[in-house]
This record gives C-alpha cells, sequence and structure tokens, in this order.
C-alpha cells in the first residue's frame, strides 16, 4: 500500500498536491503567493523600484509634477485665442435639441413645477389646520 490508502494506483488529487508542494516553481495560489514570489525573482513588480526602467514599483509614492512645466506658454492674446478656439470646438460637440424638443421639456417642467407648488401648499394647509387644532 502506498501513502494514499491504495494499493498501487495514487489518486489525481493526491499526485496534484504532491508535485505542487514538491515542486519550488509552483504556480502560487493567492494573490500574495505571487507577489512573494515576483520579488524573490527580481523583475521588479514585487520591489521598491523596477531597475530596468528606473520606475518606482509598487509600494512607492508617485513621484510630484513640477507645476511650473504645466503652466500655459505665449502671451495672453494667444492664450485667450486658444481658449476661445477650444470652447467653440466643444460647443459644436453639443447635441442641441430642437425647437419641438425645447417647447416639450418648457411645458413638462411648468407642470412639474406647478404640481410641486400645489404639493408643499396643501401640505402647508393641512399641518397648519393640525396645528390650530392641538394648540387651539
Amino acid at each position: 500500500m502506498d501513502e494514499d490508502g491504495e494499493d498501487g494506483a495514487v489518486s489525481e488529487d493526491s499526485s496534484r498536491r504532491r508535485r505542487a508542494s514538491d515542486d519550488d516553481d509552483a504556480r502560487p495560489v493567492t494573490a500574495a503567493g505571487r507577489r512573494r514570489r515576483a520579488g524573490a525573482a527580481g523583475n521588479g513588480t514585487g520591489g521598491d523600484a523596477d531597475t530596468a526602467s528606473g520606475r518606482p514599483g509598487k509600494g512607492t509614492a508617485t513621484p510630484t509634477r513640477d507645476r511650473a512645466s504645466a503652466e500655459p506658454q505665449g502671451s495672453l492674446i494667444t492664450r485667450l485665442r486658444r481658449f476661445l478656439r477650444e470652447v467653440v470646438a466643444e460647443l459644436r460637440k453639443v447635441h442641441w435639441p430642437t425647437r419641438r424638443q425645447i417647447v416639450v421639456y418648457t411645458f413638462v417642467v411648468l407642470v412639474f413645477v406647478a404640481f410641486m407648488v400645489a404639493l408643499v401648499a396643501g401640505l402647508d394647509w393641512v399641518f397648519a389646520k393640525a396645528v390650530f387644532a392641538l394648540f387651539g
């Protein structure tokens, strides 16, 4: 009998477990195991920095950007022209409603507002009657 309790036949599960435990290059099951394996391999994904590219790896803070380079360059007139060009370009992307849609939407809003005014006025009247009934 072997360790699995069977005569000469090894179950598939036990052989898989044995291979995973005996083999150092077995695929890690958990994310923590994958990070440990990546850090041990030295490929930079689990360490502090990626030595091949010089970029920071996981666990390091993102470097701050230089604010001076983010400021727009050029004169005031140039920046104003660019801003207006960009505004016009964005307004061209807007889906403008038709005149009929505007009339319908306006009517819907006015009906809704009238309903809400009536509701609030009715609740005010009911609460006023209740307060006068309680406190006389």
